[in-house]
């Protein structure tokens, strides 16, 4: 009796780099839905592929956060387009600010996009991040924001939301959510940690009354230099 013959999957296709950023991603989604920051299907996590190719894997479009695993993500190229077989599609709108993001930034290996609802309230006050958390020190040394354009489907909207980022990791999309960059899907998963939290806080303390006390822009210089030191270049 012939024995049939073997299905090949998704971890016999790729590299171990690739599957390793697969698993380290498809954690990260399930990361964002165990900590309730998913939206249902919207927003996503993109990572960029190691190697030459400037390809990268999205979530498929319809599953849930906490459904996505490392052979389900997709894996397409900066228009969007799938360079792989897969059962599965993406939205390609969705991936227009990752898209611009990855294309502008070489350390931007990691691209979080997230509407949470601490992001989204700080996102719609005029003044954005304030300096009244130590929470807050960490994303404001590395803090960008962009005003909102409606639904992120507008091609000639990338140069302004990449001018806008410029060096920066972190960045505020006005009445719209957060986003962070990381050089690896655990660096922009611990920025997202923080910034959220840091919003989080924020709405806590003005629900409060009465008026916030801001630390100083010296000890927010301060901390922005101390913060290389705490982490002792390890970051995530």
């Amino acid at each position: 009796m012939t024995a049939a013959p073997k299905t090949s999957t998704i971890r016999d296709q790729v590299s171990e780099a690739e599957w390793k950023t697969r698993i380290d991603l498809a954690a990260a989604y399930r990361l964002v839905a165990f900590y309730g920051w998913d939206d249902l299907i919207f927003t996503h996590i993109s990572a960029r592929v190691p190697g030459a190719d400037h390809h990268f894997l999205l979530n498929p479009y319809g599953m849930m956060f906490d459904e996505v695993t490392a052979s389900s993500l997709v894996k397409i190229d900066l228009d969007g387009n799938k360079v792989m077989d897969s059962p599965h599609f993406i939205n390609p709108a969705g991936f227009t600010i990752h898209s611009a993001v990855h294309a502008a930034r070489e350390d931007a290996l990691c691209v979080m996009h997230l509407h949470t609802e601490g992001g989204i309230a700080v996102s719609a006050q005029k003044d954005g991040l304030l300096p009244i958390s130590q929470q807050a020190m960490f994303p404001s040394a590395s803090l960008a924001y962009h005003d909102y354009e409606g639904l992120a489907l507008n091609e000639a909207e990338k140069p302004r939301l990449v001018s806008d980022l410029g060096d920066k990791k972190n960045m505020i999309l006005r009445n719209h959510g957060l986003l962070t960059i990381g050089s690896t899907v655990a660096e922009a998963f611990l920025s997202m940690y923080r910034l959220e939290r840091a919003c989080r806080i924020q709405i806590l303390a003005q629900s409060g009354g009465g008026d916030l006390h801001r630390i100083k822009d010296s000890i927010v210089n301060l901390v922005a230099r101390q913060q290389k030191a705490v982490t002792v270049g390890q970051g995530a």
